[in-house]
């Protein structure tokens, strides 16, 4: 028999498969960002012999990386172009660039803490009304007049207020499910022992994680501010340090280069993290976070570390967001003094309830999101829930933190 095909077996289906009869979701993942959200998601899927699950990888500006990540979950892609061109039973996608082209319905996945950055275009934008971040805009939920999504997942019953004010249109296809970031750091909490020790860390020694969002206005984008303090004024027996960047900083200059910034950090024992490493045991590991307003150093706030901002741009930071809220409560970095002097100070002077407001505000389904999520999948797919709650494995240990502190001679070629 000849192959008259070259196209995926899962894109062509018919006798090429061996379990059939299956409804098809699409993940639809434009970076590596959003990849790690919606894993949340599809992993509720992956046990279910009714469905198959089918990965793209869809254009993007910060899409470097993507089937990098997607191959290291096991995970092979089929070519946007030929999952446009295919019938779907549901789609699932964190971002809304090329969504309105696919052939079935769409669930739209929020990612980050909230939703922090409004929308720079505002060409949308009603006389004198706010900028919307994306994930309540227009801009980002319709097409042509008609709403994209079948439905829309948010963290929090605010953002389905919001949504009221910003894009009433999509209100009918709104729900609220929590977030897994609330859930799964809250749910690791008892484990922090465990974390530190597989990181390498010492009986007295303290783990400092700085983290950064993308953009110019980010710890990154300010970092000759920063890196002189850690590497100057943080003995090495007392302190360990790991530094965490978006993903987007990666898939936006390439890795090549990022590593080749921060060469002296890892030469002098700062752990530079991956873009696709888990971030979140680190942050319940931590003693200290030094943060921006990202969503990182929001979901800091649920540790039980102490926390530090640098000075943030308030003009790009959605005024009722998360990072909003903890800009308000946490004390701010300070150039003029010792890096030493201030993490002792946030610590001694952190106190029981300080960020109680922006917790709070994170999640109003805490440890619900699995559940919600799932149940709003299979409605849209027509198809009974399995018999049994969600399995979410908890946060595996990370690796320890001298893998991450030693530059490696080829590391990033590819990028």
């Amino acid at each position: 028999m000849s192959l008259a095909t070259t196209r995926p077996a899962l894109i062509e289906q018919g006798h090429w498969l061996t379990v059939r009869d299956c409804k098809r979701v699409l993940v639809v993942v434009h970076t590596v960002t959003f990849a790690q959200r919606l894993r949340e998601v599809f992993g509720l899927l992956a046990d279910d012999l009714r469905i198959q699950v089918v990965f793209t990888a869809a254009p993007h500006a910060f899409g470097a990386g993507v089937t990098q990540y997607l191959r290291g979950l096991g995970i092979t892609t089929v070519p946007w172009e030929e999952a446009l061109r295919t019938e779907f039973d549901l789609a699932l996608a964190a971002g809304s660039r090329g969504v309105h082209e696919l052939r079935c319905p769409v669930v739209r996945v929020s990612h980050g803490a909230g939703h922090i950055k409004p929308l720079t275009d505002t060409t949308a934008r009603t006389p004198g009304g706010r900028r919307a971040p994306g994930m309540l805009s227009p801009v980002h939920l319709m097409h042509e007049g008609r709403v994209v999504p079948a439905a829309v997942v948010y963290a929090h019953e605010r953002d389905v207020a919001e949504l009221a004010r910003t894009c009433p249109q999509a209100l009918p296809v709104a729900h609220v499910v929590g977030d897994p970031c609330v859930d799964r750091i809250t749910a690791a909490l008892p484990r922090r022992a465990d974390y530190r020790r597989a990181l390498g860390l010492t009986e007295g020694q303290r783990l400092v994680v700085v983290t950064s969002t993308w953009g110019p206005a980010s710890t990154f984008g300010r970092l000759d501010a920063l890196v002189p303090h850690l590497l100057s004024q943080l003995p090495g027996d007392r302190y360990r340090i790991a530094l965490s960047v978006h993903p987007n900083v990666f898939a936006g200059h390439g890795p090549w280069q990022v590593y080749g910034w921060l060469a002296g950090c890892r030469g002098r024992g700062i752990a530079v993290v991956p873009p696709e490493a888990d971030w979140q045991s680190l942050l319940v590991a931590a003693d200290w976070i030094v943060g921006d307003h990202g969503s990182l150093a929001a979901y800091g706030t649920l540790t039980e570390a102490a926390l530090l901002l640098t000075a943030g741009p308030r003009r790009e930071v959605s005024a009722y967001s998360p990072a909003a809220l903890l800009a308000a409560a946490a004390p701010v970095l300070s150039p003029l003094h010792p890096l030493a002097e201030q993490l002792e100070y946030a610590a001694r002077t952190r106190r029981p309830g300080q960020y109680d407001q922006v917790t709070a505000s994170l999640s109003s389904a805490p440890g619900e999101f699995h559940r919600r999520m799932r149940t709003v999948v299979y409605r849209l797919l027509g198809l009974g829930e399995p018999a049994r709650p969600p399995a979410v494995a908890p946060l595996p240990p990370p690796p320890p933190l001298r893998q991450w502190e030693t530059p490696a001679e080829d590391e990033g070629a590819t990028g």
